[in-house]
């Protein structure tokens, strides 16, 4: 397949006219308009009478989205426990341009856990078959629970908090099969320090939802914890005095943090001081949604509570507590850009090439490569999807 007429966003995270070839579900050529051979090969191409050809009209191509934590969409959730969940957020995600994931758990019971992972082994296990091509890929699974904080659960189950043991995170990664690539933590609960340590090499492990202070955070991090859960989010307040985790990010330049970009959990100026801050090679934007996102307002239910949504917030029933987001990651590409005035080069970096990175599948996706997926996304001027290509197939 041809994909001509667009902008093409290159591996040095800028934009530059051409066209890209797929040939089955990998990236075979990218000819682009600054190469001498440009012309030649371009003409070559659209001769050929066995491709078939996209016109991009102009449009931004860039890698297949990746969004390391979302809970569900659509009426699903990935904690129902079903693979038909998983499916159809699955096929949700990827006609949205969300082409890879990583699916997000709540903090359940060890047993409830168990069976919500093993769902996420089944979803793999299809995809390996070659069924579902055109869905989403489930690269890993974030466990935001059970090892979480009491005062900083937020839409958290707190009946089900645990302190941390390296045996049922073993027990949790024999259930889904391997695919637990993020834990939870909050390293103030009693046993923290030592889990980090013995597991920093098997597992990203991140602060969530935690009221650690700056001194415990940063201890975490030397300890070997490299990643933070929707940074701002369920954590210690960011003061002036007591800088908390947010302090602690910064003053560790090998951590990462997920950043939600919905016009709800974080101000749009704090948005630009926090990529000032940490700079773009450590930011990820995530959704963070929830069931409720493609849906109308109403009531809905996260990780067995009861929730309200209504004008694009969601909150726990009867409380002012935000309990995820209702906005996809493209839209949190979209807002980021044009509300918070990112640049669009960086905004796409930490869609694409960071969460690649971060999940260890750069080699294969997060960005436009010759022999990488076949994983692309046309968005027009407007930052809105265009046109989806999922394992070389138009969406």
């Amino acid at each position: 397949m041809v994909i001509d007429n667009v902008v093409i966003y290159t591996e040095q995270e800028s934009f530059c006219p051409g066209m890209v070839v797929t040939e089955q579900d990998k990236i075979k050529d990218i000819v682009r308009k600054d190469t001498k051979d440009y012309v030649e090969k371009r003409k070559a191409y659209l001769a050929d009478e066995f491709q078939s050809f996209v016109d991009g009209k102009g449009a931004y191509l860039i890698p297949g989205m990746i969004d390391i934590h979302l809970h569900g969409c659509k009426g699903y959730d990935f904690c129902d426990g079903s693979l038909e969940a998983v499916e159809k957020i699955a096929k949700y995600q990827a006609s949205i341009g969300v082409t890879t994931m990583a699916l997000a758990t709540m903090t359940l019971s060890v047993e409830r856990l168990q069976e919500i992972l093993k769902q996420g082994a089944a979803y793999c296990e299809k995809k390996e078959r070659g069924e579902n091509v055109t869905y989403a890929d489930l690269a890993g699974i974030n466990m935001e629970g059970p090892f979480i904080s009491v005062k900083k659960c937020g839409a958290q189950n707190a009946d089900y908090i645990l302190n941390p043991e390296e045996a049922l995170f073993w027990i949790f990664q024999e259930s889904s099969q391997g695919l637990v690539k993020y834990m939870g933590i909050a390293p103030e609960q009693d046993g923290s320090l030592e889990f980090i340590r013995e597991l920093k090499d098997e597992v990203r492990i991140t602060l969530a939802h935690s009221d650690a202070d700056y001194d415990k955070a940063k201890e975490a991090f030397e300890a070997g914890a490299c990643h933070v859960t929707h940074l701002y989010n369920g954590m210690s307040d960011f003061d002036h005095r007591e800088p908390g985790i947010v302090g602690a990010v910064y003053d560790s330049p090998e951590v990462e943090a997920e950043l939600i970009c919905d016009g709800i959990h974080v101000h749009p100026s704090v948005i630009r001081a926090t990529f000032r801050l940490l700079g773009k090679e450590r930011i990820i934007l995530i959704s963070d949604s929830i069931r409720a996102t493609g849906m109308t307002p109403g009531e809905y239910e996260l990780g067995g509570q009861k929730i309200t949504v209504s004008e694009e917030r969601a909150v726990i029933s009867g409380t002012g507590t935000i309990a995820g987001s209702v906005t996809t990651l493209p839209e949190g590409l979209c807002y980021a850009v044009k509300v918070a005035g990112i640049p669009l080069e960086d905004a796409v970096a930490c869609v694409t090439k960071n969460p690649a990175r971060s999940l260890g599948i750069y080699e294969e996706y997060g960005s436009i490569s010759v022999g990488k997926q076949a994983d692309l996304v046309l968005l027009n001027k407007n930052l809105t999807v265009q046109q989806v290509v999922k394992n070389g197939h138009v969406l």
